[in-house]
């Protein structure tokens, strides 16, 4: 049985359903700020916000939700040290998109005890994911050390990420 439907753990996931809305809330303010004043420690910040997910979502077996918090964090640690604006732009409603699928599997989760998404097309936002993830292979994460080797290993979390939520 899963924790997500362990009538035990149901205080567990409410609480853990009410601390992501906020955190989802908070993610969305630091996308509205970085389109305010493009300054991109916003979407480092962003990175560092949806990680808070991500942790909490892994140990109350909502693995899909983590799976996006962590394409999530990835892409927008990625796109913090881009300097192409197009491109950033394209970030953003990739991200946005992004919070709104994680609140839509978050309501889920709270009234169905259920990850699921509707209303949404998750094959057209996997073509942007890869698309993304294309135009990110040779940028490396803040997070790791600069050499091949760990912009490879980078690339490589990405496209198993996508292939794991088959995208």
């Amino acid at each position: 049985m899963s924790i997500l439907t362990d009538p035990d753990m149901s205080e567990i996931i409410d609480d853990f359903c009410v601390e992501s809305e906020t955190i989802y809330n908070q993610l969305e303010d630091l996308l509205g700020e970085y389109e305010e004043n493009n300054d991109k420690a916003k979407l480092e910040e962003f990175g560092q916000t949806i990680d808070r997910v991500m942790g909490a979502a892994k140990s109350v077996d909502a693995d899909l939700t983590g799976m996006y918090c962590e394409l999530g964090k990835t892409i927008s640690y990625k796109a913090s040290q881009s300097m192409d604006k197009a491109l950033l732009t394209v970030v953003i409603a990739v991200l946005f998109d992004t919070v709104e699928i994680l609140q839509i599997m978050n309501k889920n989760i709270n009234s169905d005890k259920e990850e699921k998404v509707s209303g949404i097309n998750l094959e057209v936002f996997g073509s942007r994911l890869r698309w993304l993830a294309d135009k990110f292979k040779n940028i490396r994460r803040s997070s790791v050390s600069v050499d091949n080797e760990s912009v490879l290993e980078d690339q490589k979390s990405i496209d198993d990420l996508l292939a794991s939520l088959g995208l």
